[in-house]
């Protein structure tokens, strides 16, 4: 359903345990048109009357650095299935915003309003107070400004007392990667940190309860019990988590979102889980998936490119509302559920997917547009495709809005061309063939090869872009970690930091 200019939604949130409301301010009449939702300050237990929709006004935000602002973003101006047309009246803001969102999410500057005036006032006034200093502290050795909102295991690894950490009133976020006794209480007594990014730790049990943490990262080895907290929203483990492993969540994880690199383990405690991110997935039977995590609203699937089998247990997710795949085949459009199969489902974006598949899925759901669906199912893949790109790092650029056909080719022969130059070093200085120091002035000449190649790609089209630039520079890291590797296996050591003296001082982009 397309929304109106001065329409009023509500949707019941499920932490709050009530309806929240939001305002449609203006619409961008685009080949996808958008529409500026502002979020209200109205919560209700039921439909608000004629009266309170009268009364209603925007709702202004002060949680952590934001200062009196609106949460207003323009959204795809297709209202989702389970928002509630509550009524019309004029704009309550006629300013227009630059802000934009992947979808709607009405309630989450609510329920970030109310977590942070439940923080002592006195806190909350040293933290806005620090928000605007940047005098200079020091903080294991490391020089930062007392705004300091976020610190990493540069800082931390000289600290044997986080007490330090105090020093940084508006500190948010810690990266650690290495165990440290004093860590967890410090996180535990701090009502500010809302992500922990927790690396190399060595703890079998961790208790995380008494934190206000909204996102947790956690290297996963090793851990058999983790508690955490009410409120945590986002939990990403990596690594290789415990058959032990045993997750103590609030309501059973039913608010929150997991996220898993490469497979999937069994619930573990999460039974009522509501979202579920899957990366870097290479063979994925959703059978078992949808058994252990029956209560899932969100699927994204990310492939390596990947495959995935038994499709058709998604009809078994009768609450899914936003489902996602990226790089994934193996799978027919037959197999995938049909609208009626899964009637809550209000966002379906699926890229990089077999041709045939797009086509039927994109046949099955153009219906449900109309009716709240944000559909999108693009770069539709033939076999051949796949074949070619199956170990293709620059897959991606095949179809990317900025650049051509041919651009994505010679990126991917040149990786190919490197890949195959790089394994044949190691080759030859086992055959006798080539010496240590030829080697690596080999090396040297491939990574200056690759780097100009990149320059000359670049000089006629400027498309590499801070993505682009980003991903030539991980496929190098990837290439040369494996010639590393192999040449030193063959007794070469090879001055991985040198060769990347080469591409930064050659680089043009």
């Amino acid at each position: 359903m397309k929304p109106n200019v001065g329409d009023i939604y509500c949707v019941y949130v499920e932490q709050l345990q009530r309806y929240a409301a939001c305002q449609v301010t203006r619409i961008e009449e685009k080949a996808k048109p958008l529409a500026a939702v502002l979020e209200l300050d109205w919560t209700g237990d039921k439909l608000p009357t004629e009266e309170e929709l009268d009364k209603m006004k925007p709702l202004y935000c002060d949680y952590y650095f934001w200062n009196n602002q609106l949460d207003h973003s323009y959204v795809t101006a297709q209202v989702p299935k389970h928002y509630i047309f509550a009524g019309n009246r004029p704009p309550l803001v006629t300013k227009e915003t630059n802000s934009y969102a992947a979808n709607w999410h009405i309630g989450s500057s609510t329920i970030e309003q109310l977590k942070w005036r439940s923080i002592p006032e006195a806190r909350r006034r040293s933290f806005k107070e620090a928000a605007k200093d940047n005098t200079p502290v020091v903080v294991g050795g490391v020089q930062l400004a007392r705004s300091t909102s976020a610190v990493n295991h540069v800082a931390l690894r000289q600290l044997s007392d986080l007490s330090a950490l105090e020093q940084l009133p508006c500190l948010t976020r810690i990266a650690a990667d290495r165990l440290c006794e004093s860590l967890l209480p410090f996180v535990n007594g701090n009502p500010f940190i809302y992500e922990l990014q927790l690396e190399n730790h060595g703890f079998t049990s961790i208790d995380l309860r008494s934190s206000s943490l909204e996102r947790l990262i956690l290297q996963a080895d090793g851990v058999e019990e983790l508690f955490l907290n009410k409120g945590l929203a986002f939990l990403s483990l990596t690594g290789t988590p415990s058959p032990k492993l045993k997750i103590h969540a609030e309501n059973s994880g039913q608010w929150l979102t997991a996220a898993f690199t490469g497979s999937v383990p069994p619930a573990c405690g999460l039974e009522r889980l509501t979202g579920l991110h899957v990366t870097q997935a290479k063979d994925l039977d959703l059978e078992p998936v949808v058994r252990s995590y029956p209560h899932l609203k969100e699927l994204r699937l990310w492939g390596k490119p990947g495959n995935v089998v038994n499709l058709q247990q998604l009809e078994q997710l009768t609450n899914l509302r936003t489902f996602s795949t990226y790089d994934m085949f193996g799978f027919s459009g037959e197999a995938f559920p049909g609208p009626d199969r899964l009637p809550n489902l209000t966002w379906l974006w699926m890229t990089s997917l077999p041709a045939d598949a797009a086509k039927a899925i994109k046949d099955k759901y153009k219906k449900e547009v109309p009716k709240g669906l944000d559909l999108s199912i693009t770069k539709p893949r033939k076999p051949e495709w796949l074949a070619e790109n199956l170990n293709n790092p620059f897959r991606d650029w095949d179809g990317r809005d900025h650049i051509t056909a041919a651009q994505a080719k010679k990126a991917m022969n040149l990786y190919k061309k490197t890949l195959a130059a790089m394994t044949a070093l190691a080759e030859q200085i086992q055959s006798g063939s080539m010496t240590s120091a030829e080697a690596e002035s080999a090396l040297d000449t491939l990574v200056s090869g690759y780097t100009e190649a990149f320059n000359k790609m670049d000089r006629s089209s400027g498309f590499i872009e801070t993505v682009e630039r980003e991903e030539i520079y991980t496929v190098l890291e990837d290439l040369l970690s494996g010639a590393q590797q192999e040449l030193s296996a063959a007794g070469v050591e090879v001055d991985v930091n040198k060769l990347f003296g080469t591409f930064d001082r050659l680089r043009d982009f």
